[in-house]
């Protein structure tokens, strides 16, 4: 059985696809995971294949220098490490947190494959692609794509955990609307000081259920706000399942992260996106305008989310499902042949044939 590192770290934008790479390999090939220190608390770190590469962020200032020593080291012990374990093939799921890895495996002469999970092609992606044998995408028209480069594309429908194949054949219908407020793995402030008064405003007039993440300090104070307004509500700040959330929901609001976009669309659930103005190169918003182009979500861009324009939509929604039940069968129609072998037979395929 062939050995695979899958090279991640940072924020759960990078890490989730990681862990769904190794559900689908995980049966036909030996799995070891490397990570920085910010990936590891999305990983369980008892595990004998997990492995730590601490790839310091660079900044032009005084310490350059000393962090391209430091990245020499790295890819030093990458090397050692690559040879240690016989591994055979090298993902990376993109980010800085995997350039000693990916330079390890140009140097053994390892196969390497790269996965961009966004709608615009990632920094560290873009520097590996001359070399790498596939880029697993999730659409041909990536941003910032060289043309000459394309025939390394390979598509398949965005990742998500096998669970979520399997909750989506449970069929739910809501008494009550329930809205899910997602922040994403780097939380999101804007939505506890705008939406926890909009929902006390809408309760007033309309039976609603709010299921909201917020920042473990929050959570005391956020549930008290809704109890006292009578507010059937579940507060939350980490949620390895939420799957079952979405299950529950019948309206997202969150940032344009590739992950929770994926997961939202695969449960056929329209969603309101208010991307991250920070996101390098934009890519949130190329996120978010990728589904809204299908037809399947709202985005409100972060200087027009207040609690007025915020207040409006959800009452038009609830008050008029007409709009709201488009956007749903047009996820539908978008997810129709996704399943999660189909996307295990050509990652597999796709590994046979370089």
């Amino acid at each position: 059985m062939k050995n695979i590192l899958i090279s991640t770290g940072g924020s759960g934008g990078h890490v989730v696809p990681a862990k769904i790479l190794r559900e689908h390999l995980q049966s036909n090939f030996n799995i070891f995971i490397s990570t920085d220190l910010r990936g590891l608390k999305y990983l369980d770190d008892k595990k004998n294949d997990i492995v730590l590469i601490n790839t310091p962020k660079f900044n032009l200032n005084i310490f350059f220098i000393f962090k391209i020593l430091q990245v020499i080291y790295l890819v030093i012990k990458t090397v050692l490490l690559l040879k240690k374990n016989k591994i055979d093939i090298v993902f990376s799921t993109g980010g800085y947190m995997s350039l000693p890895v990916c330079l390890g495996a140009k140097l053994l002469g390892i196969k390497l494959y790269l996965l961009e999970p966004n709608i615009v092609l990632g920094r560290a992606n873009r520097l590996f692609l001359g070399f790498c044998n596939k880029i697993f995408t999730y659409t041909r028209n990536l941003k910032n794509f060289p043309e000459k480069l394309k025939y390394k594309i390979k598509i398949i429908s965005p990742l998500v955990k096998k669970s979520f194949y399997e909750k989506k054949k449970i069929k739910t219908e809501n008494k009550v609307f329930c809205l899910l407020v997602v922040g994403g793995s780097q939380g999101a402030k804007i939505f506890d000081n705008i939406i926890k008064n909009v929902i006390v405003n809408l309760s007033k007039k309309n039976k609603i259920k709010i299921i909201q993440q917020t920042h473990k300090s929050n959570t005391d104070n956020l549930k008290n706000i809704y109890d006292k307004a009578e507010i059937e509500n579940t507060i939350f700040d980490f949620e390895e399942n939420l799957v079952d959330f979405i299950t529950q929901s019948d309206l997202c609001i969150t940032r344009a992260g590739a992950s929770t976009l994926a997961e939202l669309s695969i449960m056929n659930k329209p969603f309101l996106t208010i991307p991250l103005v920070s996101a390098k190169d934009n890519h949130q918003f190329e996120n978010a305008n990728f589904y809204q182009n299908l037809g399947c979500c709202w985005i409100m861009s972060q200087k027009d989310f207040n609690e007025v324009n915020l207040e409006k939509f959800l009452d038009h929604i609830i008050m008029n499902k007409s709009e709201y039940n488009i956007k749903k069968n047009n996820l539908e129609k978008h997810n129709f042949q996704n399943s999660w072998n189909d996307i295990n037979q050509k990652i597999l395929e796709t590994i046979d044939e370089n």
